[in-house]
């Protein structure tokens, strides 16, 4: 996967949530923004297929971002933000192979149809005869 950290930017805003005053006073919340169009890490193919996949987290002006709050200091914060943003886009990147179609085999037919074949004769005798 490229580090391509250094085109990140970010900002920090106070926490929601529970902390008392540590809450009301430190910027300990990061966000971090990312412009994907202008990326020197990425072709253009990868670049699109991030803007494809992504394109919920894509804000109007471009800007791929993600906010982390999740620890009670601003650089773990930060750090989990570069983590999880370098995952979601090498994710995005992923091409999944593409199904081919296959036709089951003679065996399993028949196999099928005797066990089909066997139920029926088992629940058929268990009918009340006269």
């Amino acid at each position: 996967m490229k580090d391509f950290s250094k085109e990140l930017s970010f900002k920090t805003s106070r926490s929601s949530g529970a902390g008392g005053q540590n809450v009301n006073k430190v910027e300990t919340s990061v966000t971090v923004l990312w412009k994907v169009a202008e990326s020197e890490f990425f072709n253009d193919r990868q670049k699109e297929l991030i803007q494809t996949k992504l394109k919920n987290r894509i804000n109007a002006e471009g800007f791929l971002f993600l906010t982390v709050s999740e620890s009670r200091t601003q650089l773990m914060n930060k750090n989990k933000a570069i983590e999880k943003i370098l995952e979601i886009v090498a994710k995005s990147l992923i091409i999944p192979k593409t199904r081919i179609a296959t036709k089951p085999s003679r065996a399993k037919k028949e196999k099928r149809l005797n066990t089909k074949k066997k139920l029926s004769e088992k629940k058929e005798n268990r009918k009340f005869k006269m």
